[in-house]
């Protein structure tokens, strides 16, 4: 893949499904297709059809052993993104600044569901 060559990436990358697709096979290292199938509401032909997506932009590769395909996360296509517009100070900064986000977004949003809803009058 050439570091120009992203756009598969990209959107590969913009849809939810696939993301969580990607998050399976990373954590399963050598999953199969049905093991996917259970953490999603779609069917197998649209898991399929994202591993395709996925495929193809070199995200995800897989091995046939048997009758069995066996789904590997690749990544390679993430990490030329990373090399490309991250720079050396970015590096530093990125990971520290990225868990402050996350830590402010996750207080946020248990104040809010701690929030005792008003009842409406009328």
């Amino acid at each position: 893949m050439m570091p120009d060559d992203l756009d598969a990436v990209f959107s590969a990358l913009a849809h939810r499904d696939r993301r969580r697709i990607l998050d399976l096979v990373r954590n399963n290292p050598g999953c199969r297709v049905e093991d996917l199938g259970p953490h999603f509401a779609t069917s197998r032909v649209a898991i399929l059809k994202h591993l395709k997506v996925l495929t193809k932009a070199e995200l995800i590769v897989s091995e046939k052993v048997g009758r069995e395909r066996l789904l590997y996360f690749n990544i390679m296509p993430i990490q030329i993104i990373y090399d490309r517009w991250a720079t050396e100070f970015s590096a530093l900064w990125a990971g520290p600044i990225a868990q402050i986000k996350y830590r402010v977004e996750a207080e946020a949003k248990a104040k809010a569901e701690a929030k005792p809803r008003r009842k409406r009058d009328g």
